[in-house]
């Protein structure tokens, strides 16, 4: 389910941000299943960060499903912590 959790995002949000809700709908999950069990894992692992916009993949994340994260990931991250 983690691993479903990062791809969704990865391929059909280009790493996000994404809301949890879209994410919940997309996993047939429950919103508090996500935010309670999911989330915290992937958080302590460094491989998501809970942003005022939504959810967004980290650098770890991108490689650690093997796939290319995008060339302005890193000035999205940046954009993202100015606006907390």
């Amino acid at each position: 389910l983690d691993r479903r959790y990062l791809s969704m995002i990865a391929r059909n949000f280009g790493g996000g941000p994404v809301g949890i809700e879209t994410i919940a709908a997309g996993l047939s999950e429950p919103r508090d299943a996500i935010e309670d069990i999911i989330e915290p894992y992937l958080i302590q692992q460094g491989f998501i960060q809970r942003t005022p916009r939504g959810r967004v993949l980290t650098a770890n994340a991108w490689r650690h499903l093997g796939l290319d994260a995008p060339k302005d990931l890193a000035q999205q991250q940046i954009s993202l912590f100015q606006e907390e």
